[in-house]
């Protein structure tokens, strides 16, 4: 053999050995080709969430922007519960503040963080089959209720509402 030959030889031995080992290396890492979603589900109902706490209106909050997050994340389609091959339903057990920040000068609270959480579970209407269950999903929202911002509840109820149905529709994902 020349030393032309010798080097190819060494090359394509270097090659298949590095791509033994990329490929040793992605064993068992958690990489797949399987679709993020179940593709033998095609639609969607979702109930608006019950509500067991004191603050009115953040269950329609949760529904609308579950809603939106399935349409725009999912290849789901969400239509009407007797036309749907599956149902997700829910409640919000629980929405609490949290002071973030106060005043130097009286204390008083300054940035307030809300959370909104929620149990929920996604039935295949089908085969009655869950398809998933969780007791507890979080969503959080910040807010600056003093002065000179002055912002509402509400502006931290809906961005905790929107981060809540990002959760719940990961939590829809397949696992693989």
């Amino acid at each position: 053999m020349n030393q032309l030959t010798t080097m190819r030889m060494v090359c394509l031995l270097g090659v298949l050995v590095s791509t033994g080992l990329l490929v040793s290396c992605g064993a068992g890492t958690g990489y797949s080709n399987k679709p993020l979603f179940d593709p033998n589900v095609r639609t969607v109902a979702v109930d608006i969430l019950a509500n067991r706490t004191f603050y009115r209106g953040v269950e329609f909050d949760v529904s609308e922007a579950l809603i939106k997050e399935i349409e725009l994340r999912t290849p789901y389609k969400v239509v009407d519960r007797a036309a749907a091959d599956t149902l997700l339903t829910g409640t919000i057990i629980s929405v609490g503040q949290n002071a973030l920040s106060r005043t130097h000068d009286g204390g008083v609270p300054q940035e307030l963080q809300v959370t909104v959480a929620a149990g929920f579970e996604w039935k295949d209407q089908r085969n009655g089959k869950v398809l998933r269950k969780r007791s507890s999903v979080s969503g959080t929202g910040e807010y600056v209720p003093s002065r000179p911002v002055g912002e509402p509840f509400e502006i931290a109820q809906h961005r905790a509402a929107a981060e809540l149905a990002r959760e719940m529709v990961s939590v829809m994902r397949s696992d693989w």
